[in-house]
């Protein structure tokens, strides 16, 4: 039986174990346990050790504010995990994954991100948990912005320090993300921070979820009256038990529309803690810094999916139930003003509520983010290489579409996961197995070489990858939305 695989790491030696022809660690500390003292701190170096260290278990989930129901498992949340094809190689490329999802969740051990074919490919795979929900990004008036993003720096300098002994080329980093994993990334494109971390960037489906400090500041204060607390304060919510203030964030979630007259679009997002716009750790939202030239472009892939808004409308129960006054309310209130509502009946005219109302929620919520990313970074001189996923997932009839998330099982090729089998089904068919290849060979050559294998995003083409059965390179599928979006860059929530 062959020895357990080892890396020496600037805080100590690291024992992990080997799996499908890869090397395996799990649950590295990055950082202290953001807890006592420290929490809603920025992240504090982490303690050394002597011996070896087990590598082999996953870290603690950090504190989740979703409707589901996660035991608490421990406070060490500030982990990564490394999968590697040879700890013993050297200049391998390196992927660092950030799986957060609506700033919600962050779940590295989710059997989504499972690095095997990517390590397969010959990628060293880093995923991180960071904080999110109100220990990573509640506004506190007497603790740091942004402490998520801050959590994912730490990371970064992490893998800077220490990924050359798992093999990695610490001058070959790509960070990458989807949704508000995605969010983290454009973040990190135009933090000062963050700059020397990594060298590319992978975005999917990039939401436009930031908030004005003056917004962040009276929904974090309502938050806190909510809690019984006597301010919006870490002093007020340090003694609050992390789990009960992860539940406390999902109720007061699921009654944001209530709050629809003075928080705006905010209430549309499900959301009430995103990242704020601070004017230090975030100084300005990536797309305006991008075109202002304030931050340098870098290689970039990125895009949506064609029906991102599909998955929400489905698993919520809302599908084919929207009304002409729920499409009216969706463009009042998502539409680029002053215009947008009359624009979009204009573009799509023979289009009813239900149609309305997943044309706007996608693109307001991901594809103008997403496609609006491509060109700041190009104007930033950057690289931007642009992709919409059109491939229908299978389940249900086809009723999803080309739905959010849905590329990320056929990009980790984990067809067989539980959102893959979820959206793909247990059987995985030849054109789904087909598109993951293709997805996954993408991600390869792409944090391989800088090179997605297509033409880069040109002002006067917008050539665009359209993953498909058949993929295609074409002229950017969404125009008319593209359109009605010229000149205007996703702003900052702010009250209504």
């Amino acid at each position: 039986m062959s020895e357990q695989p080892k890396a020496r790491t600037t805080e100590g030696v690291v024992q992990g174990c080997r799996r499908q022809g890869h090397a395996v660690f799990r649950g590295i500390p990055y950082a202290q346990p953001p807890v006592g003292a420290l929490r809603f701190a920025a992240p504090a170096p982490p303690h050394r050790w002597e011996g070896t260290r087990q590598a082999v278990e996953f870290g603690p989930v950090v504190p989740l504010s979703l409707p589901i129901d996660v035991p608490p498992q421990g406070t060490d949340w500030l982990t990564l995990d490394v999968g590697t094809p040879d700890p013993g190689a050297a200049g391998l490329p390196v992927l660092v994954w950030i799986p957060v999802g609506g700033y919600l969740s962050a779940v590295s051990s989710d059997p989504m991100y499972d690095p095997a074919a990517l390590a397969e490919a010959g990628v060293v795979v880093v995923t991180i948990n960071c904080r999110v929900g109100a220990e990573g990004f509640a506004f506190l008036d007497d603790a740091p912005p942004n402490r998520g993003f801050l959590d994912q720096i730490a990371a970064l300098e992490w893998v800077q320090r220490n990924i050359a002994a798992f093999g990695g080329d610490p001058g070959r980093v790509t960070v990458g993300g989807l949704s508000a994993g995605a969010g983290s990334v454009a973040a990190l494109l135009t933090m000062k921070s963050a700059r020397g971390l990594f060298r590319r960037a992978i975005a999917h489906s990039v939401p436009g979820l930031y908030s004005t400090p003056a917004l962040a500041r009276e929904v974090t204060a309502a938050f806190a009256e909510r809690l019984g607390a006597a301010a919006p304060t870490a002093e007020a919510l340090r003694d609050i038990d992390p789990w009960h203030l992860a539940a406390e964030l999902t109720s007061f979630n699921a009654g944001l529309h209530a709050h629809r007259e003075s928080w705006g679009r905010l209430t549309e997002t499900g959301t009430a803690l995103c990242p704020v716009v601070d004017g230090e750790v975030l100084p300005e939202t990536p797309w305006t810094a991008l075109t202002g030239a304030r931050a340098s472009g870098t290689e970039l892939l990125v895009g949506h999916a064609r029906d991102e808004f599909r998955y929400f409308s489905v698993m919520s129960g809302r599908h084919g139930t929207f009304t002409e006054e729920d499409a009216r309310a969706a463009l009042e209130l998502l539409a680029p003003p002053p215009d947008g509502a009359r624009a979009y009946r204009a573009a799509f005219p023979q289009a009813g509520p239900e149609e309305l109302v997943e044309t706007v929620y996608s693109d307001a919520l991901f594809r103008m983010p997403s496609q609006k990313l491509a060109e700041a970074n190009a104007a930033a001189g950057g690289t931007s290489y642009l992709f919409e996923l059109c491939w229908t997932a299978p389940v249900l009839g086809g009723i999803l579409g080309a739905c959010h998330s849905l590329d990320l099982p056929l990009a980790f090729g984990t067809l067989d996961s539980p959102v893959g089998t979820q959206l793909i089904g247990e059987e995985p068919t030849p054109e789904a197995v087909a598109l993951s290849r293709e997805l996954q060979e993408t991600w390869v050559r792409f944090v391989t070489t800088g090179d997605a294998g297509w033409p880069a995003h040109r002002p006067d083409g917008h050539l665009t990858r359209v993953l498909d059965a058949e993929s295609k390179t074409l002229p950017y599928p969404e125009q008319a939305s593209r359109q009605i979006w010229e000149g205007h860059f996703p702003a900052p929530f702010d009250h209504s």
